[in-house]
Order: C-alpha cells, then structure tokens, then sequence
C-alpha cells in the first residue's frame, strides 16, 4: 500500500476501507462502488502502460463531467504520468496552445471525439484515443492509437510506485492578467489539498454531494471529486455532463446529498430560481461552500435563508492545489460573511513590498508556503522568482488579517483601482452593489482617466422582471460608499462575460463596456 502523502495511495485506502460504498453515480446510467471504482482504473491504467505511455508523459483529457472522465484521469496519475484535464469547449488555436504548452503526448476524449481537439493534435502530430463505459460491470473501453511496444523505462503498471514528488496534474492559471502559466501539481500537493479540505468539512464515507463544476478546473476536481473519493464518500456526476439548475435539486435528494461547493454564479442561478419556482422540499444539507470568486454578505445570507444551511466561503487558488482557507463549520468556530475564513493546513503571512509582515488589520499580500503549494511555474524562472520571493509563494492578492486569524480579502493587486492615489478594492464595491433588492450580478472595474489615472465603472445584471437606471444604481452606491468610491458610470446589462468555471474577470467586463481605445492598460 502506497503511503498517504500520495493521491493514489489515499485512494487505494479508501477503496480498501469502503469498498462496496457508492463512489460514483450518473442518474440512470452508471453506479460505481469504491471497489469496483479501483478495479477500473487499475484496468485502465494497465492499458495506458501497455500503450507506452511512460512515467512522466503528459496525457490530456478533453472531456465534459462523465464518469469515463474520473477513470481515465485516476488512471493515467495510477501509471505515474501526469494528467491534463481541459476544457473540451476550447477553440482549435486554444488546444493548439494548450496541448503544446503542456507538451501533451496523448489526447484522451470520450467516444464522441472533439473536432476542435482532434484537428489540434493532428497539427501536433499528437495521438488520439477515445474512452467508453458501456456499463458498471464491463471495463473501461480504451481505443488506443496502437498498442506499441513499451519503450525504455515503461514498466508494466504493477511495477510504478507512485512518488510524492510525481508530477500528477499540469494545469493553467486563468490568465486574468496575462498569458496562462503552466502549474504543475505533484501527488503531494493533491494529498496534502484533499487532507486538509476534508479535515476542516469533516468529510467521511456517510457524505455526499452532486459535483456542478467542470473537472478541468481545480475547484470540482479537487474540492468535490477527489476529496470526496479520498474520504469514501460519494459524488453524483449529473446526466447532462455538467451543471443543470432544472436536474440540480433532484440529483441532491435523490443522491441524499449532505454538501455542494460551487462558485457564486451557480449559488445566484440556483437562488433566482429558488424565488422563482421553489422546490416543494430541500435535503437537510451540513454546509454550503463557495469559492473561485468573491461571495457577497449579502447573497451569503440569502442562501442561508433559503437553503437552511451554513454557508462558508473559501479561498483557493490554483498553484495551491486549491484550497487556501476557509470558514469553519459551526461547531468549529465562527463564519464571517466577508471574510475567506482562517489558513488551513499552511501558513499565511500578510507581506510588505519588502517582505515584512504587516500586523493584524493592515493590508498587504497575502503569501502562503505548505505541502500543498507548487514548486514553481513550468519553463518560467522569471515569474517563479517573483512569485517565490522572501521564501513564501505570492498570491497576487492584497488583504489583512483580523484578529481572529480571519482573511479579508481587498482585491487582486493588479485589479485594485487607484483613483488619484486612494486605492479602491473592487470587492467591496461588488458588494454594495449587491445589496440592493433589484440586482442580480455586479462587477466594479477600473478604467483610464485624464484627471485620477483611473476611475471606478461598474456593470450590473438587474433581477428578472426588475427595472433599475443608473440614477437609481448611484443613489444606493452614494448612500452606503465614500463620495470617491462611487461609480462614474453604471452600465446596465443582461449578462456578464464568465469564464467557463463561473468566474467574472474584471479586465474582461471592462473590455466589453469600455471603447478599445479606452481600454483599462494590462495591470492598471
């Protein structure tokens, strides 16, 4: 048995202590018991050896939220290389970018193929192989280009032990300011991620939960999924292959759901919908979590009334393997609606320029260091030199922490807005926004101006069948922020860009309100 500082041996463990406890669930498809979870990959991975993918070798996965997904991405870390999850919605000039960047050997898909990241690979020159569960009790079907022989150093896989230090996830940052980086993930950062998300949920074999977020980001992956499989609790993977506010509550009580983490977006789509059309019942759930962007006290408080559960907002990131801290459960402590909650399982440090720590209350950057951190940026050394400075990882992030130990999160540093020297945090506008009765979603941004350097914008979503102007969006704003902190301008709207995991980039917004010639510069 492969020690626990190893995603892989966490999961064999889990299998070993729950084997015939519900893993994995499609609605009527698929079923699958820890033990039976274990078979399949061990199967799968013995195929993707024999196939000659090597330690080491990156295997990207084009895949919407299917349970095929799951068993090819535990297999190919199972055979030691390194997994490469994207999102099969992609471009051909994204795959392109991603699939070289990540020096991909092998493009998994699912039996439907994608055009888009098959035409990439081709020009490549990168094989293709698809993969199919016809049901629980047959294998998993794996058409590989060619079985060829094993080169040098390809074990079978019975013979790869699963390192520590083994590169097993290779992801991109979100690129909100630049060009993506490449993170690579070792065994040791999932092990010592998904150890320290179950032990602040308490998670454990009697939980369960329907998974809303797409697997290529770290948010589904490692705080539902595998967090879940390591503990020997369950997931249900909707039928749709990704998130459905129509199936969403069903899947819950059907699945006998006690949790669900999703980004704010998804926690606003289900609460318009629950004003909308209520369920005639809600499962009695332990906690709501949110995390990938920030949850405004006001909607926090919202789901709680609807939803009759704690709500705790978490900070994550994905060179931390995700999660960086958290509000606690109850019995643990205090939630704070606008604060990320305490470190968990590292240390964090609020840093001056120079590399001081600033004392309880005052800003600064927010750094970490911890098992769960990467060791750097793939083929970078001038972004891991600034990112790694005075021996901590810089997030990027400026906030404080309290007295308690909470984190207030201010705002990325290249987001803040300096309006002639006062800087704003964009957050904390978001939030006033939000409190008003009529609004749905809200983005502040910065744009250029001749007089400040920079002036605060904003755009807002109103909720359905509501009508609101910009005077009436100011007067709320004049109220309850400082003269300098209101908006200049307020552009109303029926959508938000997004990311495809939900997030709101504020220098994307900007550029969709904001004429080309008056765009926000790159880190203003």
């Amino acid at each position: 048995m492969e020690g626990l500082t190893t995603l892989t041996g966490q999961l064999q463990k889990a299998a070993g202590d729950f084997p015939s406890r519900r893993a994995i669930s499609v609605p009527g498809r698929h079923e699958l018991t820890h033990g039976r979870l274990h078979q399949l990959v061990d199967a799968a991975a013995a195929r993707l050896a024999a196939a000659g993918v090597r330690p080491g070798d990156v295997v990207a996965l084009a895949f919407p939220n299917t349970v095929e997904l799951v068993i090819v991405f535990l297999a190919v870390l199972r055979a030691r290389a390194v997994a490469a999850p994207l999102n099969p919605a992609y471009t051909r000039d994204e795959f392109v970018f991603y699939l070289s960047d990540s020096e991909s050997m092998l493009l998994l898909t699912n039996a439907e193929g994608n055009a888009a990241a098959e035409a990439a690979a081709a020009q490549l020159g990168i094989p293709r192989a698809a993969a199919s569960l016809r049901d629980p009790s047959s294998l998993l079907e794996l058409t590989l280009p060619r079985d060829r022989p094993a080169a040098e150093g390809a074990a079978p896989v019975a013979g790869r032990v699963n390192d520590p230090s083994d590169v097993a996830l290779f992801l991109h940052t979100s690129g909100t300011t630049s060009r993506p980086k490449g993170v690579p993930l070792s065994q040791l950062n999932l092990a010592a991620s998904v150890t320290n998300i179950r032990s602040v949920y308490r998670l454990s074999e009697s939980d369960s939960t329907v998974i809303v977020l797409p697997l290529f980001h770290v948010h589904g992956l490692v705080a539902a999924l595998l967090s879940s499989l390591v503990a020997g609790a369950s997931v249900t993977l909707p039928a749709a292959g990704r998130f459905s506010a129509s199936t969403f509550w069903a899947d819950m009580l059907a699945s006998g759901a006690t949790w669900y983490t999703a980004v704010p977006t998804i926690h606003q789509i289900l609460l318009d919908r629950h004003a909308a059309r209520p369920e005639p019942a809600y499962p009695k759930l332990r906690f709501v979590r949110s995390c990938s962007a920030s949850l405004a006290p006001a909607i926090l408080e919202h789901l709680e009334a609807a939803f009759g559960a704690p709500v705790l907002e978490a900070y994550a990131m994905t060179e931390a393997a995700h999660q960086m801290a958290s509000n606690p459960l109850p019995e643990e402590g205090p939630r704070k609606p606008g604060a990320v909650g305490r470190p968990t399982g590292l240390e964090m440090a609020i840093l001056d320029e120079e590399g001081a720590r600033r004392p309880p209350g005052v800003p600064g950057e927010v750094c970490i260091r911890g098992p769960n951190v990467t060791r750097g940026y793939k083929n970078n050394p001038e972004a891991n030199k600034a990112a790694f400075a005075f021996g901590w990882f810089h997030t990027g992030d400026v906030g404080f922490l309290d007295t308690d130990g909470y984190l207030h999160l201010v705002g990325r540093i290249k987001e803040l807005i300096n309006r002639g020297g006062e800087k704003i945090s964009p957050i904390e506008v978001d939030a006033v926004l939000l409190e008003h009765s009529d609004i749905a979603q809200a983005v502040a941004f910065g744009v250029p101006d001749d007089k400040y350097g920079e002036e605060i914008n904003c755009a807002v979503v109103p909720k359905e069948d509501a009508e609101i102007d910009e005077v009436d969006v100011l007067r709320h704003c004049r109220k309850n922020l400082a003269a300098f902190k209101v908006p200049k301008r307020v552009f109303i709207t029926d959508s938000l860009p997004k990311t495809a995991t939900g997030k709101i980039q504020r220098r994307t917004v900007a550029e969709c309100f904001v004429p080309p010639a008056k765009a926000p510069r790159a880190g203003a």
